[in-house]
């Protein structure tokens, strides 16, 4: 019998494996909330499975998102980006991920990690929310908007309040599970 899960979840193998294994689950690594941040930037305006099918080939073009590469892409490797295929090849999405890789070790600069910087907004623990169904969550909070508007000033794009609490979905931040999932307390 296949488990009880948040709803969003149930259009695919690959939704489901997402939802079981990463969705809400808390990550310090600054590598992996990278790509994360990533990620949700590229979502923005598009559903999540389709930047879930498309994952695999975002890390063979962004250098397995490794920030300190992404933020010396040159225009030739822009270029090169906008040709590929296997990617969701917007050019204003493609030259934010640049200067977010920019502004992200900026962060680390001044905080030592961006872990450090973006767990800083949850004093280091994931707010546990406790939704029964789907239309108890919600697409923005007063938080997000806080971390939206500080990211904006440190020079980020594409870093909206619904895209930042998508993130902090993803990342474990926050735990929106819904009251009958079974990863709810996992």
């Amino acid at each position: 019998m296949e488990p009880i899960r948040c709803g969003w979840c149930s259009a695919s193998d690959l939704y489901k494996k997402y939802h079981d294994e990463e969705w809400g689950v808390p990550v310090y690594d600054d590598a992996s909330l990278f790509e994360f941040l990533i990620l949700e930037t590229f979502q923005a305006g598009l559903s999540w499975i389709t930047i879930l099918n498309k994952r695999e080939n975002f890390r063979a073009a962004f250098d397995h998102f490794d920030y300190k590469k992404i933020a010396l892409y040159t225009e030739e490797k822009i270029e090169s980006l906008l040709q590929d295929t296997g990617i969701i090849r917007n050019k204003l999405k493609i030259r934010a991920a640049v200067s977010n890789a920019q502004a992200f070790m900026k962060i680390q600069d001044e905080f030592g990690t961006f872990s450090d910087y973006i767990w800083k907004f949850t004093n280091g623990k994931p707010i546990i929310n406790n939704p029964k169904t789907l239309k108890d969550v919600p697409a923005t909070t007063p938080l997000s908007d806080e971390i939206s508007k500080d990211l904006k000033k440190r020079g980020f794009k594409f870093v909206g309040s619904t895209v930042i609490y998508a993130n902090m979905q993803a990342t474990g931040m926050v735990n929106d599970h819904v009251e009958n999932c079974w990863t709810r307390n996992e």
